[in-house]
């Protein structure tokens, strides 16, 4: 059905989305771009103050490209230390489109895979420029000493992903998000040692604070101390990650959250696409009703692991028991000229039909088999071992099975978010003066990200994209302090915070954050979650209010404010879940076709692939706040395809 119906729902792109996107042709418009926008000179520079919170890989590089630049950066994480973001637990590998294995690749080949990657659900100008900074990203990790895998010539190795014919993937064997963001925390400390970067860890932020609409610094609290404190600045840069803990269970760290965004959110920074989220194919099975985190398998595990189950339902017997003719090496049935590396959305949901047909393998009949045998024999354990071994060890310590000698029991889990808050082509959101980069913002990657692609979008952002482009905005400042902290803006933001944490305190419930969380969790997974329907959406709708309303009036939050209180943060965590799952269910409700990871049942081919409607949706949808309780508006930006054709993606 077309949207327009829908009286809370824009015609055509919202005026309130002026993307930005640079005139011409594609392969040109950041090139041209970068000479377009206005700049700030040296000497300028160091008269403006920029927050960056965040310090994984799109906030530790932007904050060192800034202050490298001579900007004054105040940089914020919740961490003891920049070094434990959640980055670090990227394994797999980095997309660059260096074509070093002369196989084929480019710029405008990534930038294809990408586009058709996402389902064609994304900006085609932001992803070209994606493609064309890779490489740059390359060189400069290397200069910094990221020590890459290397070919046995000494050169750079590169390696398969999903949804790519080619091998783009540059790794540090599965290590490769920690050695990038050591990396960049090296480049961040740098300037903290040069004094342009100003360095406050275990500082959570709880608000945004805006002055005439326009971003002027935030609120943070200090997790160990309790103090509430305001920072000014002339822009605010948030690059938080993304809110697949919505789901409870997920490969994300546990204390990765929405919060930040979503006080922007509530600011009058539009929030887009929320429905997209990403199930990763390769992830150890739940294995009790106790369990508070899932463990991802790198991608880069289906080179050579061959996915299959048995034939027959119910088949109890282990795996080396099973010949070949009892076996279905189902991605390698359906799809033969990718077999196991098709993307993320289709590896996930076709786990998930050989499974629900009671083929699963496992005790809880709950996983599929990721088996290395052909391999080992090929290449020989040693080779495997090289490329893979700390992956197994891993997953050894974790199952107490060897997958030298077993095949790994693997299933689909919630591992990224491909909605975000809005931006345009600078990168800055519907609120002036506040920009959001990597997994925080919407822009580059559709309805589902392609595997190594995170690690590529956070560095660009970072070291290449935002550092352009925030003085096209700040220029138009020079002369202009920044708002004083003690203004009337930064005092009442002080005090909301202050009041929210005493309204915490004070409910004095019967249950734990915990519990809810538990709770709202598996309300999203089983409505919300690799495969979505009318029903189910509307089910989620009527009780995620109610659920809400009990968390409000019945949470037990122990403790004080005025020290280290990991109740108290969870709760405002949790809260502001609750308020970004009820949008996600409402998103995935009004997105009445199957795309990328939103996959809708009733929109499905004969095959059973994903069915788009490209005629009423080929456009993000960009939700507006008005308050708790009132439907929020969406706007509608249209995509435009000019490079890329639309068709329905094949993988055959």
């Amino acid at each position: 059905m077309s949207m327009d119906a829908n009286p809370n729902t824009t015609s055509g792109t919202s005026p309130r989305l002026d993307s930005k996107v640079p005139a011409g042709d594609t392969a040109d418009k950041w090139e041209n771009h970068k000479f377009s926008m206005k700049l700030v000179n040296p000497n300028n520079k160091r008269k403006f103050d920029v927050i960056v919170v965040g310090t994984g890989l799109a906030g530790a590089s932007a904050a060192a490209s800034l202050g490298e630049l001579g900007y004054r950066v105040k940089a914020f994480t919740f961490h003891d230390s920049p070094r434990r973001a959640h980055s670090i637990a990227a394994q797999g590998g980095i997309n660059a489109a260096k074509n070093y294995p002369n196989d084929g690749d480019s710029v405008h080949r990534l930038f294809y895979d990408t586009i058709k990657g996402g389902d064609y659900r994304s900006r085609e100008a932001n992803v070209h420029r994606l493609a064309e900074v890779s490489v740059n990203i390359i060189d400069q990790a290397t200069a910094q000493g990221v020590p890459f895998a290397r070919d046995y010539g000494g050169l750079l190795d590169n390696r398969s992903f999903g949804g790519a014919q080619v091998s783009r993937t540059f790794y540090a064997r599965g290590q490769t998000g920690q050695q990038l963001l050591i990396g960049a925390y090296s480049a961040l400390m740098r300037q903290v040692a040069a004094g342009t970067v100003e360095l406050h860890t275990r500082a959570e932020l709880l608000d945004v604070v805006l002055k005439d609409d326009r971003a002027c610094g935030i609120v943070t609290r200090d997790l160990l101390s309790g103090e509430v404190t305001p920072h000014s600045a002339h822009a605010v840069v948030l690059a938080t990650g993304g809110y697949g803990n919505v789901y409870y269970l997920s490969t994300n760290a546990m204390m990765c959250n929405v919060t930040a965004a979503w006080r922007a959110h509530k600011k009058g920074a539009f929030f887009a696409n929320p429905c997209y989220t990403q199930i990763h194919p390769t992830c150890i099975p739940v294995s009790d009703d106790f369990q508070s985190k899932l463990t991802l398998m790198s991608e880069s595990l289906r080179n050579d692991g061959r996915i299959w189950v048995p034939n027959g339902m119910d088949d109890a017997r282990a795996a080396a028991e099973i010949p070949e003719v009892d076996r279905d090496y189902y991605l390698e049935r359906k799809y033969p000229a990718f077999g196991n590396l098709v993307p993320r959305d289709v590896a996930s949901r076709n786990s998930k039909t050989v499974c629900d047909e009671g083929r699963g393998i496992g005790p809880l009949k709950n996983g599929v088999f990721l088996d290395f045998q052909d391999a080992i024999a090929r290449d020989g354990l040693e080779a495997i071992s090289a490329k893979y071994g700390n992956l197994f060890d891993m997953y050894h310590r974790i199952t107490g099975e060897n997958p030298y000698d077993q095949p790994m029991r693997i299933y689909p889990a919630i591992h990224y978010t491909m909605g975000g808050l809005w931006v345009d082509y600078h990168l800055m959101t519907t609120v002036p003066g506040l920009y959001s980069i990597g997994e925080a913002n919407f822009s580059d990657h559709g309805a589902n990200r392609l595997g190594a692609s995170a690690l590529m979008q956070g560095l660009a952002d970072g070291y290449f994209v935002l550092p352009y482009t925030i003085g096209d905005d700040l220029a138009g400042l020079l002369g202009q302090t920044a708002v004083p902290t003690d203004d009337p803006v930064f005092t009442e933001a002080v005090r909301g915070v202050e009041d929210e944490q005493k309204r915490w305190l004070s409910i004095n419930g019967t249950k734990s954050v915990d519990q809810f969380h538990k709770e709202l969790g598996r309300i999203v997974w089983e409505h919300i979650g690799m495969e979505r329907d009318k029903a189910g959406l509307e089910k989620a709708l009527a009780d995620i209010p109610t659920l809400r309303e009990e968390f409000h009036s019945d949470v037990r939050v122990l403790g004080s404010a005025a020290t280290l209180n990991q109740s108290l943060e969870k709760a405002g965590r949790v809260a502001d879940f609750f308020e970004l799952a009820e949008l996600m269910a409402r998103d995935a409700l009004e997105r009445e076709e199957s795309c990328g990871g939103h996959f809708r049942s009733e929109h499905q081919t004969d095959e059973g692939e994903a069915q788009r409607d490209d005629e009423n949706f080929a456009h993000v949808a960009a939700w507006e706040w008005h308050g708790l309780g009132t439907a929020q508006t969406r706007h509608r930006e249209e995509l435009a395809f000019e490079d890329v054709a639309l068709s329905q993606r094949s993988y055959k």
